[in-house]
C-alpha cells in the first residue's frame, strides 16, 4: 500500500516499527482530502491492525503539514450516496472498536470528516498551528463519520451544537480547552513526543489495554451495575494471561515489566485449585480448629 502499481506514491502509507504502526494520509497537494478509495483502504488497514497481535499501538497522521481536510468532494463519483456512507460507517466502527490504542497526530487542518477521524482516536496530539472545524454546515451537509455521537460525549450537547451548527473554526488551544485535544506540542517536538507516547502504549499489557479501552467506550452508555459486571468479566480475562504475574514479578525484582499478552492457563485436564477446608485436617488450621 506504500506505492501504486505505476510506481507513484500511494495515498495511504503504512509503516511498522517496534510494535507501532504509523498510518499516513498522503495527498498533501489536497491537504490529505480523502478519496473514497482511501476511506475503504483505511478501513481495511484498521481491520488488519485489529487482527495483528504484533501491532501494539497505532499513530494516524497526515503528510505535508496537514492532517485531513475531510472527504475530497472535487473528485467525481457516481456511486449512490448511501453506498459511500456505508464506507464511513465501517470505518468509524473499525476505529472505535479497534482493540489497539490509537493516537492522532494533527498538524495543520483537521476539518469535517477529517476532524472526526482524529476524534475517533483514543488520544489526540496537535501542534499550536493546528485548526479544526466541523465544516459540514458550510457545505450544506450534516455531521458524519461519527461526529454526532463523538462531540456530545466529549464536550456536552450545547458546545457540540455550537461547533456543528455554526461550523466555527477553532485553534489548537481552544480545542485543548474544550477537551478535544489531549496535548498541544510544538511543531519541532511533536514527532518525538508522539513516538514516545506510542512506545509507552505499545509497552503496556495488550490484553488489559484492549479491555480497558472497551470498558471505557462501553461505560459511557452503561449503568453502574453493567459497568461493574463488565469489569469483572474483563479481569477474569486478564488473570488468564501471563501479564498480571509478570507485573508482580517485575515489581518484586525492581525492573520494568515485559508484557506479552500470552495466555497462562492450566494444562488441559488439570484440576483447579480447591480452596475448601480439608475435612481431614488435624493440624488445627481449620476455621474451627
Amino acid at each position: 500500500m506504500n506505492a501504486a502499481a505505476d510506481g507513484t506514491p500511494a495515498e495511504l502509507l503504512v509503516a511498522d516499527h517496534d510494535g507501532v504502526r504509523t498510518v499516513t494520509l498522503n495527498r498533501p497537494h489536497r491537504k490529505n482530502a480523502m478519496t473514497w478509495t482511501m476511506w475503504r483502504d483505511l478501513a481495511d488497514v484498521l481491520r488488519d491492525t485489529g487482527m495483528d497481535r504484533s501491532v501494539r499501538a497505532l499513530i494516524l497522521t497526515g503528510a505535508g503539514g496537514a492532517f485531513c481536510s475531510g472527504a475530497d468532494i472535487s473528485v467525481p463519483d457516481a456511486r449512490h450516496p448511501m453506498d459511500k456512507l456505508r464506507i464511513f460507517t465501517d470505518l468509524a466502527l473499525q476505529l472505535h472498536e479497534l482493540p489497539t490504542p490509537t493516537v492522532a497526530k494533527v498538524t495543520g487542518v483537521a476539518v469535517g470528516a477529517g476532524w472526526n477521524l482524529a476524534l475517533g482516536c483514543d488520544l489526540v496530539v496537535a501542534t499550536p498551528d493546528a485548526t479544526f472545524a466541523q465544516i459540514f454546515a458550510r457545505r450544506g451537509l450534516s455531521l458524519d463519520l461519527g461526529g454526532s455521537w463523538l462531540l456530545p460525549k466529549l464536550i456536552g450537547l450545547q458546545q457540540a451544537k455550537r461547533l456543528a451548527l455554526l461550523a466555527e473554526t477553532v485553534d489548537a488551544a481552544r480545542a485543548e480547552a474544550l477537551g478535544l485535544v489531549t496535548w498541544v506540542v510544538a511543531g519541532d517536538e511533536i514527532d518525538g513526543f508522539t513516538d514516545d507516547l506510542a512506545a509507552r502504549l505499545a509497552a503496556g499489557p495488550p490484553v488489559a489495554t484492549a479491555q480497558t479501552k472497551a470498558l471505557l467506550n462501553e461505560g459511557a452508555d452503561a449503568t453502574l451495575r453493567e459497568a461493574l459486571a463488565g469489569e469483572a468479566r474483563a479481569q477474569g480475562v486478564n488473570f488468564a494471561t501471563a501479564d498480571a504475574p509478570e507485573a508482580y514479578a517485575a515489581f518484586a525484582e525492581k525492573r520494568a515489566p515485559r508484557f506479552t499478552g500470552a495466555w497462562s492457563l492450566p494444562p488441559a485436564g488439570a484440576r483447579p485449585a480447591d480452596n475448601r477446608p480439608d475435612p481431614n485436617n488435624t493440624t488445627g488450621n481449620s476455621r474451627n480448629g
